[in-house]
């Protein structure tokens, strides 16, 4: 897997630490986050991905609602909120790489109160890492690199290759919290 934490500690930049990944590096590290989620929740039963963690530092801005805004995110949460965010990534990642410059979001999150059995985890995981690859083969043979635009103010331009990218760190920021949930689940 990437290491992002020098990307983190803003060592080297997210241009840096994509310089010279291929598409098929790309299918490498989708199968290796995925994986990488499967392992963390390998453990798990039903109970596990209904639980209710405690989560002092829990902040949504984007909550459905006010006392969601607050409210520590479960296992299910957690899983439909990453591959989302992977997807999304994946997905503007093949327009850019077809020359068409970026036009906003692209994003579906599954209801996460939906999510209620380790099952239902691990189908999402494999539906997402179906729906990943299968966007790194509607990528032409000579991708655009140089259809580039700034995903937030500050952030610096990004290429096709670093907006996928940037879907498996945002992935990768959230295991510590799998890791946590998946610890006070099971110490319960």
């Amino acid at each position: 897997m990437l290491d992002f934490e020098a990307v983190r500690e803003k060592q080297i930049t997210l241009t840096e630490l994509c310089a010279g990944l291929t598409v098929n590096d790309l299918r490498g590290l989708t199968n290796e986050m995925v994986d990488r989620v499967h392992a963390l929740i390998s453990g798990c039963t039903d109970q596990d991905v209904i639980f209710q963690p405690v989560d002092p530092t829990a902040d949504d801005p984007y909550a459905a609602s006010d006392v969601e805004e607050t409210l520590a995110w479960t296992l299910g949460h957690v899983i439909v909120h990453v591959t989302a965010s992977s997807e999304e990534s994946a997905f503007l990642a093949a327009e850019m790489a077809r020359g068409v410059q970026n036009h906003g979001r692209s994003r579906y999150e599954t209801p996460w109160e939906n999510v209620t059995t380790l099952a239902q985890c691990r189908h999402r995981l494999e539906e997402s890492r179906r729906l990943r690859l299968a966007s790194l083969d509607l990528w032409p043979e000579q991708p655009h690199y140089d259809v580039q635009y700034a995903p937030w103010p500050g952030a610096g331009e990004i290429n096709c290759v670093e907006r996928f990218v940037l879907g498996l760190r945002h992935e990768d920021d959230h295991l510590g919290q799998i890791a946590e949930i998946v610890r006070q689940a099971q110490a319960r």
